[in-house]
């Protein structure tokens, strides 16, 4: 896979202006999927660090990277982000 490219358009791959408005042309990984989503519960970067057997540095590591994927500055507009975004993904859904 090339530089900028992303699984799922023809031939197998989409660049990054294939991607949605919504994902910033910047998907997040699944750890940091994961990381996002035990934000949005209300944890800490300390309890999330120990429920996923990790080093809390590690943690806000991949928080800083949700930031910039997100475009975002904060922990709550992170939140407001990943709950608007996926609201509006489960809604399509059903």
């Amino acid at each position: 896979m090339g530089r900028g490219e992303v699984p799922g358009s023809e031939h197998g791959l989409a660049t990054e202006q294939d991607l949605t408005p919504e994902q910033g042309g910047k998907s997040l990984s699944a750890r940091e999927s994961e990381i996002m989503s035990l934000i949005a519960d209300g944890h800490t970067n300390g309890e999330i660090a120990s429920s996923l057997f990790l080093a809390e540095k590690t943690v806000k590591n991949h928080v800083r990277s949700i930031y910039s994927k997100l475009g975002v500055r904060s922990r709550s507009a992170a939140i407001t982000h990943w709950v608007t975004v996926h609201t509006a993904t489960h809604a399509t859904q059903h």
